[in-house]
């Protein structure tokens, strides 16, 4: 963990991030099994002119399909992206965000994109492509290119002052966005969390974040594993 305060170059006492990995631990291992009916498809908002915003109040005809770019639905898959379900709801037992999504870098037509695997809330953008010009106007890709977290406590007023922001949702007020490495210390994806009230995220709650982001490297490594060998094919 102290190696991933300061790989994400997040400000986080350790003793509360060891304290929020046990607290993370003992959740799942009390919340009941469930069953994740649909784990590869998802409803998503329309997008605007060229891609560059989400129309939050529109949805696409079809849903997402997160399958094909894992080289299909598979027992193996299944249980990683279960995996990923279980800690959402985990987390969310123990943080009442409004929204929490997980993505895995993923290679794309042109740039590595963020491909997101799982979320609660309402439905959002799917990719997010790590080029430096989409980094400009997104936390998302910004942080999977830097690896380096980012905390808003006021959306209005990071926005007032230049900050870059991917709107899907008018009501969020606050965002917690931090990088998900691999064992040499490379971003290999990302978790975003979102809340309707300023200032939302406790230093308990980002303690949360940094324990799930641990917790997302394993279940991400073996997902990107397999999509690079479904690409080989």
């Amino acid at each position: 963990m102290n190696h991933y305060l300061q790989r994400a170059a997040l400000a986080l006492p350790i003793t509360s991030c060891l304290q929020a990995q046990a607290e993370l631990a003992a959740q799942r291992a009390a919340q009941p099994a469930a069953v994740y009916p649909e784990l590869y498809r998802y409803p998503v908002p329309k997008l605007g002119e060229g891609g560059a915003c989400s129309l939050f109040d529109e949805l696409a005809d079809a849903p997402w399909d997160i399958a094909p770019a894992l080289g299909g639905a598979c027992a193996a898959t299944d249980a990683l992206l279960t995996e990923l379900q279980t800690l959402l709801d985990a987390v969310l037992a123990l943080m009442p965000a409004d929204w929490l999504g997980v993505y895995c870098r993923l290679p794309g037509a042109d740039d590595d994109v963020l491909l997101k695997m799982a979320y609660r809330g309402l439905p959002s953008r799917a990719e997010f492509p790590l080029s430096a010009d989409f980094a400009l106007g997104s936390n998302n890709s910004r942080v999977g290119r830097s690896g380096q977290a980012v905390v808003i406590d006021d959306v209005r007023q990071w926005q007032q002052q230049g900050g870059a922001y991917y709107e899907c949702d008018p009501k969020v007020r606050s965002e917690v966005c931090l990088p998900v490495f691999d064992g040499e210390g490379r971003v290999i994806g990302i978790l975003d969390a979102e809340a309707a009230t300023p200032g939302f995220f406790s230093e308990r709650y980002q303690a949360l974040l940094a324990a799930l982001a641990c917790a997302l490297a394993a279940p991400f490594a073996a997902l990107r594993a397999q999509a690079k060998s479904a690409a080989a094919l």
